[in-house]
């Protein structure tokens, strides 16, 4: 066989002209061991803290401890996968997440991979998982109002856009609903809505989706699920992504508003991390940095300034107690951060008062700067009212003989605590509150037997709308009350009162 010189020529000649000089030049490592959701990896000399490194068929891993002769990788997928002796390649990169239009509506897990069917998410901007929170001259006073759409909230504890407001109490005691009640309130505001669920059972997740569904809340709302069969690293960075989806809303000039539910199983997920990577353990045997955790997280809720556009993020974290243990090392942490608390009380709970809202303990630290004028006014004394109540009521059940003005005291209290009940998935519209803690508050419901408070209300809404629109409308334009209009809703609970009373008389003659 003979070689011809012009061929041979010819093909040299070839790859010289596309010859295209490239260097692969990445740090590589290996894994020393592996187990339980991280990796000791040998080699990574360069490797910077948080940085994202890879592993052998796709899966990402966050430097977490930067050791002498090793680097302690915390592994975000199936650890099951990786073995003993795979290569580890170092990125360059810090962990982000998809962000944009994009990411709304959809279920996502804490890396941005879809988990609803729906197809991937489409979209070229990515945001830095791990971000600064803005600074004390980047931020403005909260004062605008955001409506949960619950009574007892929204007239007690106010919550202001760019507010952090704890939501702790004991499992089982509706923290959950609120969250859910918030999200679904926010409803033709403009406020977008980030649900981060973290530790949950699947199953419970598949179910507050559907209600968001349901109720048409997902139009506006963006999943984020670290479930409890998912590894630890999932849940820890779970709260991170979520916040920075919703900080690129924020940073635009929009509201958003996020829910964490819960941060005591991030920072168990953290623990568990933490004493993996042989880190030692403080009081409860959490990490020296759990605080650190917690509050560069909430931190990076805020308002911003008008200079930044004004933007703002809500944050709702909710924490779960242990027979309601407030002063156990997380819940304190986290009240510390953040700007008040709704504390949920089991008792409360139980005896069929729902929101189960404990008035003496919760508090909102913005105050009445985050509720509408016309709130301010009818809801002014209302939490001392109740807290004397509950005095009153202690007092009461050792048997001993009121006196008359004190027993009209207690008869009111009843009516209130009856007026501030309110079902799940049932947020009710602030002007509608307004005027039903109008009622309340100034005795208008003193001669309404207890059990038809409820049952009243509903009339006297439908009433107000049916057949009064121009008071409404009046405290939706000025969201005040001014004398004029108080007299206006006066007359028309006479009105109604009037008709209430004969739809009762007409009921018993029946019978």
């Amino acid at each position: 066989m003979k070689f011809r010189a012009d061929e041979i020529a010819s093909v040299i000649q070839a790859e010289i002209e596309n010859y295209q000089s490239q260097i692969d030049v990445r740090e590589v490592g290996r894994v020393l061991e592996v187990g339980d959701g991280i990796a000791r990896v040998y080699g990574l000399s360069g490797v910077m803290a948080g940085e994202m490194v890879e592993f052998p068929g796709g899966i990402i891993g966050l430097a977490f401890n930067l050791e002498e002769n090793s680097v302690g990788v915390i592994i975000l997928g199936d650890f099951l996968k990786i073995t003993e002796g795979d290569e580890v390649k170092s990125t360059g990169k810090l962990l982000s997440v998809p962000v944009g239009d994009a990411v709304i509506g959809r279920v996502v897990d804490p890396l941005g991979n879809p988990l609803d069917g729906k197809g991937p998410i489409i979209t070229s901007e990515r945001r830095d998982v791990e971000t600064m929170a803005p600074g004390v001259a980047e931020r403005q006073p909260v004062k605008q109002p955001l409506q949960t759409g619950i009574k007892a909230i929204d007239s007690m504890t106010p919550i202001g856009r760019g507010q952090r407001e704890l939501i702790i109490g004991d499992r089982k005691t509706g923290k959950t609903a609120i969250g859910i009640d918030a999200i679904i309130n926010q409803k033709n505001s403009g406020v977008k809505c980030f649900y981060v669920a973290v530790g949950q059972k699947e199953s419970t997740v598949a179910g507050t989706i559907e209600v968001l569904r349901a109720t048409g809340a997902m139009d506006y709302t963006t999943v984020i699920i670290a479930s409890a069969s998912d590894p630890a690293p999932l849940q820890y960075v779970a709260p991170y992504a979520g916040t920075s989806m919703a900080e690129y809303f924020m940073y635009k000039g929009e509201h958003t508003l996020i829910v964490y539910d819960d941060l005591s199983k991030q920072a168990s997920a953290y623990r568990q991390l933490s004493l993996l990577m042989r880190r030692p353990p403080g009081r409860e045997a959490y990490p020296g940095d759990v605080f650190y955790a917690h509050s560069r997280l909430l931190e990076r809720s805020a308002k911003l300034s008008d200079a930044l556009g004004g933007g703002s993020l809500t944050s709702l974290p909710i924490i779960e107690t242990l027979e309601g243990e407030v002063s156990a090392y997380i819940p304190t942490n986290v009240i510390s951060i953040t700007d008040g608390q709704i504390y949920l009380q089991p008792d409360l709970f139980f005896s069929g008062i729902r929101p189960a809202m404990n008035v003496g303990v919760s508090v909102s630290r913005v105050g009445g700067s985050a509720q509408i004028k016309a709130m301010r006014k009818v809801a002014g004394g209302l939490r001392l009212d109740l807290a004397a109540f509950r005095e009153l009521e202690a007092f009461a059940q050792l048997g001993t003989d009121l006196d008359p003005a004190t027993q009209s005291r207690l008869d009111r209290g009843y009516r209130m605590v009856e007026i501030l009940k309110q079902g799940q998935y049932e947020p009710l519209d602030v002007i509608d509150q307004v005027l039903i803690i109008f009622a309340g508050t100034r005795g208008f419901l003193d001669k309404v037997p207890v059990k038809e408070v409820s049952q009243w209300e509903k009339q006297f809404l439908t009433f107000m709308r049916d057949q009064k629109p121009e008071i409404r409308h009046k405290i939706e334009e000025t969201q005040d009350l001014d004398e004029a209009t108080m007299a206006a809703i006066t007359s028309a609970i006479g009105e109604f009162n009037a008709q209430y009373t004969n739809k009762g008389a007409a009921a018993t003659a029946r019978v």
